[in-house]
């Protein structure tokens, strides 16, 4: 990966996992697994630091949740905003960032429902933003990140965030089971299930299944699909498929209808992430 140059990102590429280089350039990640209350919310918990020799242009790739950055440094931009902290919804494209300095702190990913419950606002609200976290979670957002900044450990940073998200989500909006096992049944299939399927098993109208799509996701349960099959297409190609055979386990009309999808969804391309020999994935922020 070239420091400046637009550098198309998917979850799963590497990075290196070694806490306290304060001083290297790079991105060094640890991970933690969300506590088993937390899990139902929360796919995943990363303290991270990145810093690089010059300005980095990167496109995130949309994703089946949401992504928190609890982050303090140096502002970054995202999509066109000058930000240190934010969230958002889900998005049916991908989302441009620039790194220009050092940065520090904890990134949650969200399901769609932990991102319903913590920011209390129909998800529809947040569909393809950016949001400062002092917008979005007010008051409750600055001291957590104030707390994680006076908290020098990185393990202790991803424990103290995973407790306070366990109490906020707890004390947000409470949901009923329909649409999280709508949501499930559309991972399960990858994205392949169809949206008359879904109506039918909770005995919705179609109408209504958008609508509670809308509010509890923020996107249409067609574009999630769209979202679900995409990100499935991803860990295939990495993992070796070819990319037609991916394309049409993943339920793509052809390699044309997937090679659109992954310039929307990724600003890549499948020959971009299926591995050569010799090559190897670079390196993201969020990976």
């Amino acid at each position: 990966m070239v420091p400046g140059a637009r550098e198309p990102f998917w979850p799963g590429a590497p990075a290196v996992s070694l806490e306290g280089m304060s001083t290297a350039l790079g991105l060094a990640m640890v991970e933690a697994t969300p506590s088993a209350a937390l899990r139902p919310y929360v796919t995943r918990l990363c303290a991270y630091r990145e810093h690089y020799a010059a300005p980095l242009t990167r496109s995130e790739a949309a994703m089946p949740g949401s992504v928190l950055i609890l982050a303090f440094g140096t502002p970054m931009e995202a999509d066109g905003q000058r930000v240190r902290a934010f969230g958002g919804g889900l998005g049916d494209r991908f989302t441009v960032t620039r790194i220009d300095g050092p940065s520090e702190g904890v990134e949650v990913f969200l399901t769609p429902f932990g991102a319903r419950r913590l920011y209390g606002v129909p998800m529809r609200h947040l569909t393809n933003r950016v949001v400062p976290v002092t917008d979005l979670l007010g008051p409750w957002g600055d001291l957590v990140l104030e707390r994680l900044a006076a908290t020098p450990s990185w393990r202790a940073r991803l424990a103290l965030t995973d407790r306070l998200l366990c109490e906020r989500i707890a004390a947000g909006p409470a949901l009923g089971p329909e649409l999280p096992w709508a949501w499930a049944r559309l991972l399960e299939s990858g994205g392949r299930l169809g949206v008359s399927s879904l109506a039918d098993a909770l005995g919705w109208s179609h109408r209504h299944l958008v609508a509670r799509f809308h509010d509890q996701v923020g996107l249409p349960p067609k574009t999630a699909a769209r979202v679900i099959r995409f990100g499935r297409a991803l860990r295939l190609l990495r993992a070796g498929t070819a990319p037609a055979e991916a394309a049409a386990e993943c339920g793509f009309y052809d390699q044309a209808h997937m090679n659109r999808e992954f310039r929307v969804l990724g600003d890549t391309t499948p020959g971009q992430i299926y591995p050569r020999p010799g090559s190897g994935a670079a390196a993201s922020w969020a990976s």
